[in-house]
């Protein structure tokens, strides 16, 4: 098979890096949602057991969650999820108000109807999900699936690669906002504020749905400072 025939242009060459990608890609997402807690250690024999591949692309991806400040990569080759100074802390969830609270507020204007059909659906399973014994990552993605569809509705990629990245140093976090003590004995506002923030969807009213959104980080922080490990 010649491979620079023209009827199989639309055929891409597989690099060493599409693998890396995709290892960069689910472990970025397991930071999000809470899969491993401030101060955690892992190692990259664990990281490459788990992913089922070699060493590099694994290696590849933790230096740049590296360089992007989500993990360390410690002398003794351990690799740990940083713990964060409070201020530090303050600062993130003050930006997440601020910007959170604008992707909800654009979305309320632009999101279509079956999206918002769609977002009752994942809240419905994050309830469900968020009832059973706290073993499962389900309602950290849940989560996450709920938000960040209506934080794509509002249609501003810049705003939402910065969402991004705020999750991705909070999201170690999540452990203590709904994994602790029974999840939704613990956790009451999240299932409150996701539908404060669906009928602001359907209601095109923005601001509800700003204060949905913030009432919804500020419960986690309460849940986070109550038994999480925040250095001063």
């Amino acid at each position: 098979m010649n491979l620079e025939d023209p009827a199989l242009s639309g055929i891409h060459p597989v690099g060493t890096d599409t693998l890396g990608k995709r290892v960069y890609n689910e472990l970025r997402n397991f930071l999000m949602v809470g899969g491993v807690q401030p101060g955690e250690k892992l190692t990259l024999r664990q990281l490459t057991a788990a992913f089922g591949t070699s060493l590099m692309p694994v290696r590849e991806a933790v230096h740049r969650l590296a360089a992007e400040g989500a993990l360390e990569v410690l002398p003794n080759r351990a690799i740990r999820v940083p713990k964060m100074p409070r201020a530090r802390f303050d600062e993130l969830i003050q930006l997440r108000i601020m910007l959170e609270g604008l992707a909800v507020a654009t979305a309320a204007e632009k999101i279509s109807d079956k999206a918002i059909g769609r977002l009752e659906e994942t809240n419905e399973g994050f309830i469900a999900e968020m009832r059973k014994p706290p073993e499962s990552q389900k309602p950290f993605l849940l989560n996450k699936e709920f938000h960040f569809a209506i934080y794509r509705a509002a249609d501003m990629p810049v705003l939402l690669s910065m969402i991004e990245n705020m999750w991705l140093q909070f999201g170690p976090f999540l452990h203590f906002s709904m994994g602790v003590k029974g999840r939704m004995a613990t956790n009451k506002f999240a299932p409150d504020s996701h539908r404060r923030m669906i009928q602001s969807m359907k209601e095109r009213n923005g601001e509800i749905g700003r204060k949905a959104l913030e009432d919804d980080i500020r419960g986690a922080v309460e849940l986070i400072l109550r038994f999480g490990d925040i250095p001063e």
